[in-house]
């Protein structure tokens, strides 16, 4: 099933509820840009190797690419998303449920901006839909439990595949390079670190922009009064608007993630930020393939960590990953608690 974008404009200013929901999904995907999309490119602005503009615009053209041609090639991430929770029934009480789930999505993850933390906007998402879907069918019916599981797997992957390749890359990098004077590799690692940024920037489009897509047809398909669409096709259009928010997001509200994740976690030089970048990418790569709904966030500052941690143990801040993982922790059943509460509310209501 396909929406072209003539057809979307004419219903956007006749239909409310499809003005509702649009403004909602891209308020998410903006907060997305605060909160998610710096991650992907924290490390290379903190080792100075591009200055924040252009890091920003960078993230812009790959958080596209990435969409774009991994949507091609493997739309699995956004196919799980979209068969992960049951808004099927009443089409109008179900719009009502996943607006609510937005609008709990956006304040979990503006207050966690607020105070700098990196919240997983993808695991805000899938508890968010996940609380509303559980309010909307009135019980645990409204998940889809083989296609919630990859979720787990998905978390334990970015986890601690994303510490573990972040480990072994720094070590392989410092080996290659062990006899060669560190001075004059810092020109290559400043250039290895943009494509590190790029690969990140990318991955970071393909995983997320995927799932807030396939949210975004979600409601598109209730609003026509169809709560099940089968297989659908993510339309060109949406792929640019989305990577336009997103970057709106990423250069409006951005910086106080990046502080969090590049600069105040661990102080990286640039072969570090490097090898942060290519782990944190790979891991990505390899969860979009199999079709794991991972973390940006998750993947990126694990990957830090390690290679952190391949220096010393002391190296990384601590105190700053301790607020992390609460927040991580807190994200599933805060999120989900309320976009269970704003479902009933906004059922209650509308």
């Amino acid at each position: 099933m396909a929406v072209s974008f003539v057809e979307f404009l004419e219903q956007l200013f006749t239909i409310p509820a499809l003005f509702v929901t649009t403004l909602l999904t891209l308020s998410v995907i903006l907060v997305n840009g605060w909160t998610d999309a710096p991650n992907a490119i924290a490390t290379c602005i903190s080792t100075r190797s591009l200055s924040p503009r252009w890091a920003v615009l960078l993230a812009t053209v790959f958080n596209f690419l990435g969409v774009f041609v991994m949507t091609i090639i493997n739309n699995s991430v956004a196919m799980t998303v979209y068969n992960m929770v049951d808004f099927r029934g009443d089409t109008h009480t179900a719009l009502v449920a996943l607006c609510a789930a937005l609008f709990a999505i956006v304040t979990w993850a503006t207050a966690a901006w607020w105070f700098g933390i990196p919240t997983s906007e993808s695991h805000a998402l899938i508890a968010g839909l996940s609380g509303a879907a559980i309010a909307l069918q009135g019980g645990f019916a409204g998940i889809n439990g083989a296609e919630w599981v990859k979720v787990l797997y998905g978390l334990v992957l970015s986890t601690f595949l994303g510490f573990i390749l972040g480990f072994v890359t720094v070590k392989l990098v410092e080996l290659l390079f062990k006899r060669v004077d560190r001075r004059k590799t810092l020109g290559f690692f400043r250039n290895a670190q943009i494509f590190g940024a790029a690969a990140m920037g990318f991955m970071h489009g393909a995983q997320d922009g995927q799932k807030f897509m396939s949210v975004f047809l979600l409601g598109m398909f209730l609003v026509k009064g169809q709560a099940e669409a089968g297989q659908f096709q993510i339309p060109l259009w949406l792929i640019v608007m989305c990577s336009l928010v997103m970057a709106l997001g990423t250069s409006v509200g951005g910086y106080r993630i990046i502080k969090s994740v590049g600069m105040d976690m661990v102080k990286l030089e640039k072969y570090q930020g490097f090898a942060a970048d290519l782990a944190a990418a790979v891991c990505l790569l390899l969860s979009s393939l199999v079709g794991f709904p991972v973390s940006t966030t998750h993947t990126k500052t694990t990957a830090i960590m390690g290679v952190g941690s391949a220096k010393r143990i002391s190296s990384v801040n601590w105190s700053v990953v301790q607020d992390m993982v609460l927040t991580w922790i807190l994200t599933f059943p805060g999120c989900g608690l309320i976009g269970f509460l704003m479902a009933k509310l906004f059922i209650s209501f509308f």
